[in-house]
């Protein structure tokens, strides 16, 4: 175990150096296999990782889910997204904070990053926030929170890495994503009422709408609905195969798309996808496919595309792609570096020696998530440390679809924690009048609401594995 914990010494070495964590990563697997084996078997191990990486079929859904969410920002569906919740829930105290929330959720269901959340709303929800006097500890703090639902609610890139290093159904993780999801907005959702019954002024009242302008923002919802029944009952009734009816469907909404540019458009885009592969018809990739084009259809219908900002738009997504893939390949030679040395057996005989219980192990595991948050990227982290650790849990008898929710769940406690909570630096660099202090301090009570949960998930597993038992 010694050669590998002084491999991550190394790796982590070269990071405060500020040497790119890819490269960290890359240089220590490469250093400690020519160590242990020598150049040519180093050499044949980086070429066969950069190859098999590049051009497996099962990470081409990493692109495709990236597009997706860059076509889903450019088409303005945050706005909308907001503008639902605000006419809601807006004119409650904290209201345009709890509105924040519900739209970070369901903007990071179909665009999948926790970073572009953040970034969005910041531009979309903060502005009212300051209109009717909210603090900016509260403002900054609930969107930066917000933006971590994006890693989580499905589709999610994390739990696609997740799903291809320990060879897990990407689909039932996606699944099992749901409801951890729904408690991580109500717990959020909690924590601006706690915040705003310490301190009222922080979240004052926003204006209240009548009903007809609140159901104005769901305008379409009928229509969608009569496509979803009409194609459902043609399917229960073998008038049409339900491979066939799910691309009707695909068809229908991005058609209808072009009339209802509202909130709904979104749903039905989240529902689309994440129907293809909850009910077998689609895999992970065709999904991702079909969500991208989808997107692609809204961006048109809201006139948002032009010729230079598709180029844009694909310019943006290959260099998330190009980024990702980068760090995917080092942390590919780290993790077989590791698996050389004895430190997975290690850890199995170091917890069957002293007979630890299970449930300690995973509050280990989850300690060390949480320390290493605070000085490591959120992807990085976990292409560093989930091959090291699933195969002790999986010792365990642990389902390895619920372990990834928890790491999951962990890493977005990272994206807000100090000195290195991503989230939190891309909001000051998109508010730069907001401390990094202020934000730090709207964050708490979202840190707290987030170890609840966290607690919550692990002591009842059944939450994030009810809907994958339920999977065509």
């Amino acid at each position: 175990m010694s050669d590998a914990l002084l491999a991550f010494a190394a790796m982590l070495a070269l990071t405060f150096l500020r040497v790119p964590i890819a490269f960290a990563m890359g240089t220590v697997g490469i250093g400690g296999i020519v160590l242990m084996k020598g150049w040519a078997p180093a050499m044949a191990m980086a070429t066969q990782v950069t190859y098999e990486t590049g051009f497996s079929y099962l990470f081409s859904v990493v692109p495709l889910f990236i597009l997706m969410g860059t076509f889903v920002t450019r088409a303005g569906m945050a706005e909308e997204l907001y503008a639902a919740c605000y006419a809601f829930i807006g004119h409650l105290r904290g209201g345009l904070a709890m509105a924040t929330i519900a739209a970070c959720g369901g903007f990071g269901a179909i665009c999948g990053s926790s970073l572009a959340t953040a970034a969005t709303m910041s531009q979309v929800a903060m502005p009212q926030m300051r209109r009717f006097g909210y603090s900016n500890a509260l403002g900054a703090g609930c969107i930066a929170a917000g933006g971590t639902l994006g890693i989580l609610i499905p589709p999610s890139t994390v739990l696609v890495l997740y799903g291809i290093i320990t060879s897990t159904s990407i689909g039932k993780l996606f699944a099992a994503g749901v409801l951890p999801g729904l408690v991580g907005i109500l717990f959020y959702i909690l924590a601006v009422r706690w915040t705003t019954w310490r301190d009222p002024g922080s979240g004052p009242p926003g204006e209240r709408l009548s009903w007809q302008e609140r159901f104005a923002t769901l305008r379409g919802m009928g229509a969608f609905l009569v496509l979803a029944l009409a194609l459902a009952a043609l399917a229960r009734l073998r008038v049409i195969e339900s491979d066939d009816a799910l691309v009707l469907g695909a068809f229908g909404t991005m058609a209808l798309a072009f009339v209802y540019r509202g909130v709904i458009s979104v749903i039905a885009l989240f529902a689309l996808v994440m129907g293809g592969i909850y009910g077998g018809i689609f895999t992970p990739t065709e999904a991702a496919g079909v969500g991208a084009t989808g997107a692609f259809a809204f961006a048109l219908a809201r006139r948002r595309l032009t010729l230079k900002s598709l180029l844009g738009v694909l310019t943006e997504a290959a260099r998330t792609t190009s980024m990702l893939f980068v760090i995917l390949i080092g942390a590919m030679m780290f993790a077989n570096y590791i698996n050389y040395t004895s430190m997975p057996g290690d850890l199995r005989d170091f917890v069957n020696r002293f007979e630890l219980s299970p449930i300690t192990v995973i509050a280990a595991i989850c300690l060390i998530y949480i320390v290493l948050g605070c000085v490591l990227e959120s992807i990085s982290m976990i292409l560093l440390t989930v091959p090291v650790f699933y195969p002790l849990v999986q010792h365990l008898g642990y389902d390895l679809v619920w372990f990834g929710i928890i790491v999951v769940v962990v890493t977005e406690i990272s994206l807000i924690t100090p000195p290195v909570g991503m989230n939190v630096f891309v909001l000051r660099t998109l508010l730069p009048d907001v401390p990094t202090s202020t934000v730090f301090r709207g964050v708490l009570p979202f840190i707290v609401a987030d170890f609840f949960r966290l607690s919550l998930l692990v002591a009842f597993p059944a939450i994030s594995l009810l809907l994958p038992r339920y999977m065509g």
